[in-house]
């Protein structure tokens, strides 16, 4: 089951029961976010945009925090590493709900050492949808926390990006970085000025993002401007230019943080101290 917010010519759907996800946003019949397109129904990623806490991306290995180990088992099918934690498999409890906003709490997110509790609050206008999503620990020590947020976006060969980094993580072969520090951006991947997207694969965590993004699209879709102030990493994935989307993920921290010097982006939490970020997406009328 879904909810509906509505606000002039624009529409969006909620999914509480599945990890209080985005299952569409159209503005005047066209979409703003990609649903379903090009991954398997049924999967927990065919929605508009996912939930993505108490981290981002992947973790490759136990990790150590204040001189304790912390491992964590793999949690999605055909993923070898735990990843995006838990709150997007799980469902969430609606408190309250009208036409123009919606608010739902997870009060059992649990994913080895983490305990903590969420809420995420949508709210729709005519030319914007603000989400804003908060997790307090209930943890039994203190934990290096993050949160992000997963939207998909319609791509086609008119699509453009524009953002401004400072660097990236280059990734190996199983997705995590292959440096200890961001490396300095290659042509391919400089959209400070609007640029199309590679080609082939791409799977990029940029770093120094300054938190405004422009998603420039044709007539088929509805181009964009997000912001996320105080999220410092964008993550960029698109497996190719035959795919009909794109991710940009506004998160707090690079791939497996955790386990990289300082674990950047990561926050430490004791228990009953909180975390929260909230992002805007913003069209023309």
């Amino acid at each position: 089951m879904t909810l509906t917010l509505r606000a002039g010519p624009a529409r969006a759907e909620i999914a509480p029961a599945r990890g209080g996800g985005l299952a569409s946003l159209e503005v005047g019949g066209r979409e703003a976010l990609s649903a379903r397109a090009g991954r398997p129904e049924g999967s927990p990623f065919d929605l508009a945009m996912n939930l993505l806490l108490p981290f981002s991306n992947r973790i490759a290995r136990p990790f150590v925090h204040e001189g304790q180990v912390h491992a964590l088992p793999p949690n999605l099918e055909g993923e070898p590493l735990p990843i995006h934690g838990d709150a997007f498999q799980k469902p969430w409890d609606v408190v309250s709900a009208t036409d123009r906003a919606i608010r739902l709490r997870l009060s059992d997110g649990r994913f080895g050492p983490y305990l903590y509790e969420a809420e995420v609050t949508y709210g729709l206008a005519r030319r914007s949808l603000v989400a804003t999503l908060a997790l307090t620990s209930r943890s039994a020590c203190p934990l290096p926390f993050g949160l992000g947020f997963h939207p998909w976006f319609p791509r086609t060969s008119a699509t453009r990006l524009r953002f401004s980094a400072t660097g990236c993580w280059p990734q190996d072969d199983r997705h995590l970085p292959a440096t200890a520090e961001p490396a300095p951006l290659p042509p391919d991947w400089d959209f400070s000025s609007p640029a199309p997207l590679p080609p082939g694969w791409m799977n990029v965590a940029f770093s120094g993002w300054d938190g405004e993004a422009e998603i420039l699209q044709d007539d088929s879709a509805v181009p964009l401007r997000l912001s996320a102030p105080g999220l410092a990493t964008l993550i960029a994935y698109s497996p190719s230019a035959e795919a009909p989307f794109l991710c940009l993920e506004p998160v707090s921290h690079p791939v497996d943080a955790h386990n990289l010097p300082g674990q950047p982006g990561l926050v430490r939490l004791a228990p009953g101290e909180s975390l929260s970020a909230t992002m805007t997406l913003r069209w023309e009328a």
